[in-house]
Order: structure tokens, then C-alpha cells, then sequence
């Protein structure tokens, strides 16, 4: 008597696995340009240009209620890292995920170039596959979330025809304040206690490309970053006031203070809670903060990815659910 039982148990599951996977991907992305970029001083301080494309997720037979954006690296970021891990929720909710990449390694949108490569591959695939421009949320971690506040801070400032219509930002644990970075790393050479290849790679590049250090050039840090604590301004903040926000942070204090002999100021929950703090001065009420406990992170390594791959999918699904409401 029990078989019978099993055996619809079995059918149900494929049905349900059937009914939650039923997914179309798309891939295009360029050939690979033959060339490097300098990210250091040293001799062999290059690194090789990427793929330029995109990766498309389209729930299959359904129509699309909107649009998940991650700004994604194709190669070092193990293509489609993070965007992978909201596929099932996404498709279950009608929502399509799309996934970005410029050609340049780890880029930080430093350039306009970058942020209008990005722009005209997401024109070109939403009007290719005919994606509703209405319920667009951004999403990520690390570079992937500061290349979207970087993208929204260009659009808003430009006349470009096509314009997303943003309902809301999904900020994983990434660097807002890039005077505050630009300090932490200094810290990091000075006491010697870290691997320092990161500490001065991304130095050099906001030197080079922001025209010297936060002491002599401080204005175009605070314009490079969307908030700063050592800008009295805070301009760029407005820029995100009209968006629902869900920020996830993981301060990760004695695991950084053991590992890293890093202190409160070098944590990228200072931005966070401190550019949540001045979207509500500005009007913003729909922001949501979710503060991770070591329990919900059982990676050993704590880092900005690791920090999104522990994050409950399910409930932030709900949460852009419930945006699309407003």
C-alpha cells in the first residue's frame, strides 16, 4: 500500500521541479579583445580584457512582470555568479534576470565608455526580446552593486531616448564611500597585516582615475561615490530617493578584527547604514535594512560574495513582490 504513495509523491516532485525550471537562457557575448589593461606600478600589473555580452534567463510560456538587472563580470566574477542563484525565484514570480558585462576586468565604471557599453546592451536586449520596461529592479554585490548605482547616477544625468523605469535597488554589502575605502586601504599598507594585492590595486585605479587621492581631489571622490561620510552635500544620494532600497549588510566585527585587524570605519556597513540614514533625511521611507548574524553565514571566508550567496532568496523575492504593489 505505500508504493502507490511513493509514487505519487515522485510524480508530484518532477511535476513541481518541471513547473519551477521551465526557463529559457539566452547567451551572446563578443570575441575577446586582445589586449590588457594596467591595474599597477609593477611590470606585470595587467590585466586581460573580458567578454562583452549578456546572459538572459526568460521564464518560459509566461508572461513577464518584470526585469532582475545584475551588472556582472564575464570572467572574474565566474560568469553569472550571483545572478544564477535568483533563477528559480524569479521564474516562479514571471520576472525575467538579466546579466551585464563590459570588456573590462573588474571594471569600476570609472569611464563614461563603460556605462554606455552597459547601456546599449540592455537596449538592444530589451527591445530584442520585447522585455517590459516597467518593474525593473538592480541588483548585487560588490562591484556588481556599485556598477548599478554608477549606471543609475549616469542615466539620471543624461539624455539618452531610452530610460529604464527603476522600481527599486537590491544593495548587497558594497563600497558606497570611496574616501573611506581609499583610507581603509591605506591603513591596510601601512600595518602590513593583510595580503595587500587588493589594498593596492584598488588604490592605484582611484588615484589614476579620480585624479590624485581624497586629500587632494576630494570632490571627485565624493561625485564617484553614491554617498560619503565626509561629504556634506551627499548629492548623489538624491539621485536614489524615488526607489524602494533593501540593504543587506554583514559587518562580520570579529571576524574582520581576528583576520583583518580592520576596526568599525573599515566596513562597508558604514555606507550602507550611513547612505540608508540620508535617503530617509531625503524623503525615502520604502528602505529596508537586513543585518546578517555569523549564524547565517556558514562560509568561512567572509567577503562581499560570500554575503550575498548566504542571503534568503525566497524572502527577498518577496520583498521586490511586494515593490511592484506600490
Amino acid at each position: 500500500m505505500k508504493t502507490p504513495y511513493k509514487v505519487l509523491f515522485l510524480l508530484f516532485l518532477i511535476v513541481f521541479s518541471t513547473k519551477s525550471f521551465s526557463q529559457k537562457m539566452v547567451e551572446y557575448y563578443k570575441p575577446l579583445k586582445n589586449d590588457s589593461l594596467r591595474v599597477g606600478i609593477e611590470e606585470n600589473d595587467f590585466f586581460p580584457f573580458i567578454e562583452r555580452g549578456y546572459t538572459l534567463m526568460l521564464p518560459e510560456n509566461k508572461e513577464i512582470k518584470g526585469v532582475l538587472i545584475f551588472l556582472e563580470d564575464s570572467k572574474y566574477d565566474q560568469k553569472n555568479r550571483s545572478s544564477k542563484q535568483m533563477y528559480t525565484q524569479a521564474s516562479e514570480k514571471d520576472f525575467a534576470v538579466l546579466s551585464v558585462s563590459t570588456e573590462i576586468p573588474l571594471d569600476f565604471y570609472f569611464s563614461k565608455s563603460s556605462m554606455i557599453s552597459t547601456h546599449e546592451l540592455i537596449k538592444e536586449v530589451f527591445e530584442t526580446y520585447n522585455l517590459p520596461n516597467d518593474n525593473i529592479f538592480f541588483l548585487g554585490a560588490s562591484l556588481v552593486g556599485h556598477r548599478a548605482m554608477r549606471y543609475i547616477k549616469f542615466m539620471k544625468e543624461s539624455d539618452f531616448k531610452f530610460q529604464l523605469k527603476i522600481k527599486g535597488i537590491v544593495a548587497c554589502n558594497f563600497t558606497m564611500d570611496f574616501t573611506r575605502k581609499w583610507y581603509q586601504h591605506q591603513r591596510d599598507i601601512r600595518i602590513n597585516r593583510i595580503d595587500l594585492w587588493e589594498p593596492k590595486f584598488i588604490n592605484y585605479l582611484l588615484e589614476t582615475n579620480l585624479g590624485g587621492t581624497p586629500k587632494t581631489n576630494p570632490e571627485n571622490y565624493h561625485n564617484f561615490s553614491s554617498y560619503s561620510y565626509f561629504d556634506e552635500k551627499n548629492e548623489n544620494v538624491k539621485i536614489y530617493k524615488d526607489y524602494g532600497v533593501l540593504a543587506y549588510i554583514e559587518p562580520a566585527i570579529k571576524y574582520k578584527l581576528t583576520k583583518q585587524l580592520r576596526t568599525l570605519y573599515e566596513n562597508n556597513s558604514t555606507d550602507i547604514v550611513g547612505f540608508l540614514a540620508e535617503l530617509r533625511i531625503a524623503g525615502n521611507e520604502n528602505t529596508e535594512l537586513i543585518v546578517l548574524q555569523p549564524e547565517d553565514n556558514p562560509s568561512q571566508h567572509k567577503n562581499t560574495q560570500s554575503t550575498w550567496d548566504s542571503i534568503n532568496k525566497d524572502e527577498l523575492m518577496d520583498w521586490i513582490q511586494k515593490q511592484v504593489g506600490k
